[in-house]
């Protein structure tokens, strides 16, 4: 039985998932090309792979749980996570990395649940948290340095397939080497900051590589990028500024509180404008199903997440600490919704907090009346 829309709140959106999904894969589009820009084909690759892997999986699973493949295929949902994964994942890894990372997201973070908007954590960063853990060889020596840094440029889109796929020995040497927080991580034990920063990771790259500064070649623009497409989306009204707002707010106050000695700490700047920083806020924090979605808990979800990427990065045993982060704070979105409930329209207070349970006292004694 169709009912006809004649008052409000009877209205509908235009949104739909699959124009969400897109809209939120175009918006990565100006990440990718300074990926590809700065550190060459790998990212782009890994971006192909990962997407036939993730539709693959995505149809077989549909086809054992006996759903309509061509419509949940459609709602890009599957093409996201691997968007995401592709854009994540080192440029240099291994093709069968990427594979189990994308598998594991489709089938065990996502399917398991109950498909989208079941799953409880987000499964490009739950693919991602696997293959860091189990590989960690892998995932931490296939990054490519920024093109102004060799004489060579980058490699090859040909080179690169065969790094990937073939794994060519000796054909990164003089391309790869470790990400900038990792670098300065390790350093800041025996160097002074200014030390540190003339080292040819931290090379301008407008410049063309001669002059250090406070910021990692190539890095910047990069997360630049991803800050453009974060914002478009932003002004789409595809999600709130609470949560990215908050992140960056928590991560850039607390690296400057406790990071204000740049001879013992990484300072500020590389952690706002260098890792995975504005892609996790904008692009993985804000994912509507994993995170929270009431006003003030969505801001309190936002700088949980921050703060914990400082305290991994800071005193923990990885880099970059976007993943971990998030699927930490995805255990406590429920708990935080729960407790931070806006007030109901008609109601003078906000239903906050777990239901009381009811006095057992006072339940007999109104048994034993009745």
């Amino acid at each position: 039985m169709a009912f006809a829309n004649i008052t409000s709140p009877h209205a509908h959106g235009g949104n739909t998932t699959s124009r969400i999904m897109l809209l939120v894969i175009l918006a990565t589009v100006p990440g990718i090309i300074a990926l590809t820009y700065f550190f060459g084909w790998g990212n782009l690759i890994n971006i192909v792979l990962a997407s036939i892997t993730a539709l693959t999986c995505e149809a077989i699973i549909l086809k054992i749980r006996k759903r309509s493949i061509s419509f949940f295929l459609k709602d890009n949902s599957a093409l996201l996570t691997a968007v995401l994964l592709g854009i994540a994942l080192p440029p240099f890894a291994p093709w069968w990395v990427t594979v189990v990372a994308v598998s594991f997201s489709m089938v065990f973070a996502k399917h398991l649940y109950g498909g989208l908007g079941n799953n409880p954590f987000n499964p490009a960063m739950v693919g991602y948290a696997l293959v860091l853990i189990s590989f960690p060889v892998q995932m931490t020596t296939n990054w490519a340095s920024p093109f102004f840094l060799s004489a060579e440029q980058t490699l090859s889109f040909t080179d690169t397939l065969s790094v990937i796929f073939a794994g060519t020995p000796g054909l990164t040497d003089g391309f790869s080497g470790a990400t900038p927080l990792d670098s300065y991580k390790h350093l800041a034990s025996n160097e002074t900051a200014i030390e540190i920063l003339q080292g040819p990771l931290f090379a301008d790259a407008t410049s063309g590589g001669s002059a250090s500064n406070w910021f990692a070649g190539g890095w910047e623009f990069v997360n630049i990028a991803f800050l453009i497409g974060g914002l478009a989306l932003l002004a789409l009204r595809i999600f709130t500024w609470h949560i990215p707002f908050s992140v960056l707010a928590a991560l850039g106050t607390c690296s400057m509180i406790f990071g204000w000695d740049a001879d013992l700490y990484v300072p500020w700047s590389l952690h706002i404008f260098t890792g995975a920083t504005m892609l996790g806020a904008f692009f993985i924090a804000t994912d509507p199903v994993t995170a929270s979605t009431t006003p003030l808990g969505k801001i309190i979800y936002g700088a949980g997440i921050g703060i914990l990427i400082f305290v991994i990065r800071t005193w923990g045993a990885y880099p970059d600490a976007v993943a971990f982060a998030v699927l930490l704070m995805n255990f406590a979105a429920p708990l935080i919704d729960t407790y931070t409930q806006p007030r109901t329209y008609g109601h003078k207070k906000a239903n906050r907090g777990m239901p009381a349970k009811p006095d057992a006292s006072a339940a007999d004694t109104s048994s034993k009346e009745s």
